[in-house]
């Protein structure tokens, strides 16, 4: 899904979205089959540079990146960074390390987890790994809530100010539940909404949960606060999925969803 999952929902909640796709594809790659190529450094740089010519980079709030076919493109994702934090030094940067996850290892290219590691996350403001990616980052088992703190710490010690951790499913926690664990300058939270099962799973939530954090984030500068209202509408698109019987996530069939959710889930302190 990649920028199909994250470039709508920014644009639903108001914001300019510049994207610059890193593949064309005809179709998500978890189908039996696809077209299409990636595209190399020099092309994206190309594109960048077109987008920097209309004279707008210091209006840039965020840079927001996802999955990296290649090092040579994530450091044209860290060189446009740079540029724009350059032109507006309030600005953010959300990585989204889309590296792998438990049932499927690691499916990104060779040196993706190291860059990822040594280069994005020290870079980055707000980092969004699922529980197996922020294994992989921190070098800590996650086994549950503590195994969680400490390896938020590290990630911490790293760069970013705020690590939101996804698809955490602790050993304590209720078999039937999913959660998302936060660390911020407020503190540690959680956030648990039931399990949703959907065969096939549909590709794009980390995408997705990514961009929406980001953007509610943006708006009020209070993490709790776009935790709570992100989760619910990521809820809500994944039970409009189910009902749909989707093979995607149904964004645009429940935009309603991202505009106005309705906080049913509540973060805890812990």
């Amino acid at each position: 899904m990649g920028n199909r999952a994250a470039v709508f929902p920014l644009e639903r909640l108001g914001f300019e979205v510049w994207p610059i796709n890193t593949v064309q594809f005809s179709n998500h790659t978890g189908y039996d089959s696809w077209t299409g190529e990636a595209f190399t450094s020099a092309h994206l740089s190309l594109v960048w540079s077109g987008v920097k010519a209309r004279g707008q980079v210091a209006d840039c709030e965020a840079v927001l990146s996802g999955y990296l076919g290649s090092t040579e493109v994530g450091y044209f994702v860290l060189q446009a960074v740079d540029e724009v934090k350059s032109a507006n030094p309030k600005a953010v940067y959300c990585c989204d390390p889309a590296m792998g996850d438990y049932g499927k290892g690691v499916f990104a290219s060779e040196g993706i987890p190291d860059f990822i590691s040594t280069q994005a996350v020290p870079a980055a403001d707000i980092v969004t790994p699922n529980q197996f990616e922020a294994e992989l980052i921190s070098g800590a088992a996650i086994a549950g809530v503590d195994d969680a703190k400490a390896a938020c710490e590290i990630i911490h010690g790293m760069g970013p100010s705020i690590v939101l951790v996804t698809s955490f499913k602790p050993n304590e926690g209720p078999d039937k539940t999913i959660s998302v664990f936060m660390s911020s300058p407020q503190g540690f939270y959680i956030l648990s909404t039931p399990e949703l099962s959907l065969d096939p799973p549909p590709s794009g939530g980390g995408d997705l949960a990514a961009a929406l954090f980001l953007a509610r984030y943006l708006r009020g500068r209070d993490p709790v606060l776009a935790l709570e209202l992100t989760m619910d509408s990521v809820f809500s698109i994944f039970e409009r999925s189910r009902a749909d019987g989707a093979a995607e996530l149904s964004i645009i069939a429940a935009q309603e969803a991202i505009a106005n959710p309705m906080r049913r889930f509540e973060a805890r302190k812990i």
